[in-house]
């Protein structure tokens, strides 16, 4: 028998300084089986960190050919593609053709370092791809904590993404690996 994803629903309340955006939303998030909770917030975190409209979360693992998140123009296009994880070049090449913009939120410890490496050189081609990562303690902190239904405040400021939920805040500093002159 096939194991069958579980489903988060988050109520969030957003207030973005850095892009002057203030809404509230509720989103329903699945917990693939073979992913971890883990990864499963930092597709969270890059939601509200990108939060718009057209932004929706994709099959993600269970596809090849879509990323975890991506924003759809109302014609179809592709206007940003973020892949969590250590993408390789040809998954990146991909991305960042046919799509206006690429972000990568990466993990992996110190496989990211090595990964870097490798890719860098093809990253800094390309005028649509920024890198960036999450810290690891404050989502494995936010993880151990997780209900099915939660409602949280998240504000963002400074690149900075804070939580708050029940009596407890929670702040995930974000370091920017690569990002293309803007």
């Amino acid at each position: 028998m096939a194991l069958s994803a579980t489903i988060y629903k988050f109520d969030i309340d957003l207030s973005n300084m850095d892009r002057n955006r203030y809404e509230s939303v509720s989103q329903h998030i699945a917990l693939h089986p073979s992913e971890t909770q883990e990864r499963m917030v930092m597709r969270l975190l890059a939601y509200c960190a990108n939060m718009h409209d057209q932004l929706s979360f994709t099959k993600g693992l269970s596809s090849d050919t879509e990323p975890d998140l991506w924003q759809k123009s109302y014609s179809d296009e592709i206007e940003l593609w973020i892949e969590l994880g250590l993408p390789d070049v040809k998954r990146i090449k991909k991305a960042a053709s046919i799509s206006k913009q690429v972000k990568l939120y990466v993990y992996g410890g110190q496989n990211v370092g090595q990964w870097w490496k490798l890719v860098q050189k093809d990253c800094q081609k390309f005028s649509n791809v920024d890198v960036y990562r999450f810290d690891l303690d404050s989502v494995s902190k936010f993880s151990s904590q997780l209900a099915r239904s939660m409602r949280i405040s998240v504000m963002i400021q400074d690149g900075l993404i804070t939580f708050s939920w029940d009596e407890h805040m929670l702040e995930f500093p974000i370091e920017i690996i690569y990002e293309k002159d803007k």
